[in-house]
């Protein structure tokens, strides 16, 4: 049966996506209960999702050894893990897949960090994660990088679905529609079908406050100072007042910006050839901050037509006391443009916070992956 907490954010039409994968998870069915219980229709993973997963061991040893005794190197090893997983994870969700028309019952496996920077790279490493996953509810995860604009329209250019990763701020947000809309354009131009591609754009919402947050408690313990001198003074108290609300005012603008993108002329005339809308895909959902509630990321963003892909600790804690009664939403747009004022009145500069957690984001997934590397090369050496 249901857990009637999560069927509430599914009929609410948010798609539960898990964000976390491992042998275990498969192979002892986790995965299979939580589509049937926690109504989780989708997954996906990134390098510290696999580092942690590998990296522990359980589930894989036969597997690491096989890759040993082939003379695979680390890195060719942990391509063979992930798409083993990947594929596996999408025959599991496979009925998931086919009764959602492909939108959902998705399993995304993400293209080397290494290639954030080259276009042509990623493009040739996604077509052959694709090729190598081979199933049709597979997706390939690209960062939102500027040259990862290009290798997203190229991608779904060759018909392949995409998961753009790593978007933070509006304006690359747009980009992305506009990459996403340039690769249907071509690939309705090679004749392909586009109703079989599929995307989303995954906007990280809680590392937005984790790096806000602490410079508005800096913003308001120098206030207070100047407060002593001049009671007139408010700017402590609107500093207080943005805590922790940051992160979802910018998520709620990156759904305007999809909804004013998919509402153009040129985006109708692909719907209308049979193309699918792109879905706003919430990333980073589990809270930062113990203080803060841990459905806050969940309860916040919900609204038809898009994803939260949720860490296993955070579905758990919605399934026992998440909330999905209302859009929270597509009424906020304006509340949320004030946010974003205000902070700017504070002195913390927008552009300057998506330049830092872009570049954060692409240092933390290098740093994964190379932890992974080690991991897998360590086990390689001990299976023999």
């Amino acid at each position: 049966m249901s857990n009637p907490r999560t069927a509430a954010l599914r009929d609410a039409g948010v798609s539960i996506w898990l964000d976390d994968l491992s042998r275990e998870l498969i192979d002892g069915g986790r995965l299979a209960e939580l589509v049937s219980g926690l109504d989780v229709v989708g997954v996906t993973t990134n390098p510290t999702i696999f580092s942690a997963a590998i990296g522990g061991g359980r589930g894989y040893e036969a597997a690491i050894a096989a890759c040993a005794d082939r003379g695979l190197s680390p890195e060719e090893a942990a391509f063979e893990l992930i798409c083993a997983d990947v594929a596996d994870a999408c025959d599991v969700l496979a009925d998931v897949f086919a009764a959602s028309g492909g939108r959902d019952g998705r399993v995304s496996v993400e293209v080397s960090p290494a290639l954030a920077h080259d276009a042509a790279g990623t493009v040739a490493q996604a077509r052959e994660l694709w090729r190598r996953v081979d199933r049709p509810n597979a997706m390939i995860k690209i960062p939102a990088t500027v040259a990862g604009l290009e290798a997203i329209a190229e991608t779904i250019a060759a018909g392949i679905s995409v998961n753009v990763t790593l978007v933070f701020g509006i304006t690359r947000y747009r980009q992305v529609v506009n990459a996403y809309l340039t690769g249907l354009e071509r690939a309705r131009a090679a004749g392909l079908d586009l109703s079989e591609i599929h995307s989303v754009a995954s906007v990280f919402v809680s590392r937005f406050d984790a790096l806000v947050d602490p410079r508005l408690a800096e913003i308001a313990e120098a206030s207070e100072a100047a407060d002593a001198a001049d009671p007139a003074q408010t700017g402590g108290e609107d500093a207080l007042a943005l805590r922790s609300r940051a992160g979802l005012a910018n998520a709620r603008l990156a759904h305007e910006a999809a909804e004013q993108g998919f509402s153009s002329e040129r985006a109708k005339l692909l719907l209308a050839a049979g193309a699918n809308r792109q879905r706003p895909l919430w990333a980073s959902t589990g809270t930062k901050d113990p203080a803060l509630p841990d459905t806050l990321y969940v309860d916040g963003l919900v609204t038809a037509g898009t994803v939260n892909t949720l860490p296993m600790a955070t579905l758990a804690a919605f399934a026992d006391h998440g909330e999905a009664a209302q859009d929270t939403v597509a009424g906020e747009y304006r509340e949320a443009d004030q946010v974003l004022n205000t902070l700017d009145g504070l002195g913390i500069d927008y552009a300057a916070v998506v330049a830092q957690l872009e570049a954060e984001g692409l240092q933390k997934f290098e740093a994964s992956w190379a932890e992974l590397l080690a991991s897998v090369e360590t086990a390689m050496e001990s299976s023999g």
